[in-house]
């Protein structure tokens, strides 16, 4: 399979995956071990797992399949879950910051353009020479297992700023 039939395989995967992450904590009777992985509140940050956890499992897929050939793998992942992040946010709070409110359309909306921005990156990226350095795959692999660790610790102790705070019953984490 090629990075074409990859980019598109991931992104329906992410898209799907992504979806039922939103659901995935209340599911499991508040487990924690899956509120690390699932939004567990209505915060923009926990839906930031919605994108980053099934892209970040697709890529390890990926690099089994593929991506240890490519030396510019790990590098292109990180940035392009970095960018997917970044859009979801700036398209969120643009847009609300605009309106004055959310609507559930355009959220879902920005979650699909997360993923669409991510996924086109890394193909067109993984096309080409940049990033190929051992600085930029060990500041990739950092990056990946700092974010991991971001995940796992303001789930359960998350920073008081709006980011992280849930805007329906105005509380943080779980």
């Amino acid at each position: 399979m090629d990075t074409k039939c990859w980019t598109i395989a991931g992104m329906i995967f992410t898209l799907i995956l992504g979806t039922l992450l939103h659901f995935t904590y209340t599911w499991s009777s508040g487990n924690p071990l899956v509120a690390i992985f699932s939004a567990v509140n209505e915060s923009t940050w926990e839906h930031l797992k919605l994108l980053f956890t099934p892209m970040f499992l697709f890529a390890v897929l990926e690099y089994f399949a593929y991506g240890s050939e490519l030396p510019n793998f790990i590098p292109v992942k990180f940035l392009s879950i970095l960018l997917g992040m970044f859009t979801i946010v700036a398209t969120f709070y643009t847009y609300t910051g605009i309106v004055g409110q959310n609507y559930l359309w355009a959220d879902i909306g920005t979650f699909i353009l997360g993923v669409i921005v991510s996924y086109l990156f890394s193909y067109i990226m993984l096309q080409t020479d940049y990033f190929t350095s051992s600085i930029a795959f060990l500041a990739g692999l950092i990056g990946l297992l700092l974010l991991l660790i971001c995940f796992f610790v303001f789930t359960f102790n998350p920073p008081q700023l709006p980011l992280f705070q849930d805007p329906i019953s105005l509380t943080y984490g779980i």
